[in-house]
């Protein structure tokens, strides 16, 4: 079924519109105090008046989140590799990914807080280390789900290990890969934001987190809500991009798939 390009724009946006008048209400209806849940304005009027603060906090958790991310893409690719050429690394490493996804980053913050100390660098990992385990699974998904015909096609032809990998593994986990930028990207956001609330910058460098719990604890309710509001927009961003990059590469790759 073909989307309507007008309708994917529209139906989000009318949900947007509804979600805030029933914000609206529901704060006038029951008469829920500011501190608890700030009507609408009162978050638009705090972010207008912190735009440049939120401007630069925003720029900031992009960066350490941009960072992650690609930080996520190029060993989350290099694992799956070994992966997809080895069941004894499989075995050995594979555990260890998970271990990276099961145990709470707030167990791990303090550690990298402690060998790394505060700041962006800090941040930085604690974003790869959330955004990473997606990429490894479906990396290596994607490089596995290739046919024992095609394979043995390939060495009969005396393919190399290299050639079965970069002309037969890597072009078919194409879709694979891109699903699992698509689910790090969004990870790569919360992981800058949440490492922020341990590593934080500094009182005039800081990102989103840092500010959203600086907020949260002087009680400006407002500006909490713009600050969170902010990181959820960024985080759609983030995942747009990588979202229309990743499109933009499926088309490419199922042309390339129809020629043959």
């Amino acid at each position: 079924m073909k989307t309507n390009p007008l309708l994917t724009l529209l139906a989000p946006a009318l949900t947007f519109l509804a979600v805030i008048a029933a914000w609206h209400f529901a704060v006038i209806l029951f008469e829920i105090p500011l501190f608890l849940l700030p009507p609408p304005e009162a978050v638009f009027r705090a972010a207008m008046q912190n735009s440049d603060q939120l401007f630069s906090a925003s720029l900031r958790t992009a960066g350490a989140a941009s960072s992650g991310f690609l930080a996520s893409q190029i060993v989350g690719l290099m694992f799956a590799f070994l992966f997809s050429q080895s069941r004894m690394i499989q075995a050995s490493l594979y555990p260890y990914a998970i271990f990276l996804q099961t145990v709470p980053i707030v167990a791990i913050a303090p550690i990298i807080i402690i060998w790394f100390g505060t700041g962006f660098k800090s941040v930085v990992i604690v974003s790869f280390i959330i955004s990473l385990f997606p990429v490894i699974t479906n990396g290596t998904a994607g490089l596995n789900s290739i046919s024992s015909e095609l394979i043995d096609l390939f060495r009969m032809n005396n393919a190399s290990r290299w050639q079965v990998l970069f002309k037969l593994r890597l072009p078919s986990a194409v879709p694979y890969l891109v699903t699992g930028a698509k689910i790090s990207s969004g990870l790569s956001v919360i992981g800058a934001v949440v490492g922020e609330f341990f590593a934080g910058y500094g009182t005039n460098d800081f990102g989103l987190g840092y500010l959203i719990i600086q907020t949260s604890g002087q009680m400006k309710s407002a500006y909490l809500f713009a600050a969170t509001l902010s990181s959820a927009f960024l985080g759609l961003i983030v995942f747009g991009i990588v979202t229309l990059a990743g499109n933009t590469i499926l088309s490419r790759w199922q042309l390339n798939q129809d020629d043959f």
